[in-house]
């Protein structure tokens, strides 16, 4: 995996540009043999009215870095990923800084995956816990 880290964190940044991800400044940091790593800044972009991190905007860094994993560790070129259900608890608000999402798998069926994705500060303190359900299809 170490071999093939810088090439695996530049393929699932450049599949972001022009999306949601780049619109929120997902990117993605670090991987590792069992886990996908991104961060996103925290600024009035994706605040809620009272200042906070958005918890919207949270999911969506969660999913996001949720579905890359699958591509990474389910092989992107004979799959397809899909997510089909995901929840967050929210623990934490943050006003600035970044927030980091890490992926890490609790389930790899040959169909459908449970992710954890931790979400937390620059400290390293809990923000919000997430779990995602993908799907994998085959490509035909």
């Amino acid at each position: 995996m170490e071999d093939h880290k810088d090439k695996i964190l530049s393929v699932c940044n450049s599949i972001c540009k022009g999306t949601l991800m780049e619109t929120l400044e997902i990117e993605y940091v670090d991987v590792g043999e069992n886990f996908l790593l991104a961060r996103m800044p925290v600024s009035s972009k994706v605040h809620q009215p009272d200042g906070v991190l958005h918890g919207g905007a949270t999911v969506a860094l969660a999913e996001s870095v949720g579905s890359a994993a699958s591509y990474v560790f389910l092989d992107g070129n004979k799959f397809f990923v899909r997510g089909i259900e995901i929840a967050a608890n929210h623990v934490r608000s943050i006003k600035e800084g970044f927030v980091f999402a890490r992926a890490s798998i609790l389930h790899k069926g040959r169909t459908t995956q449970l992710w954890e994705i931790k979400v937390t500060d620059e400290e390293g303190k809990l923000i919000s816990n997430c779990k995602l359900t993908t799907i994998a299809l085959p490509r035909e």
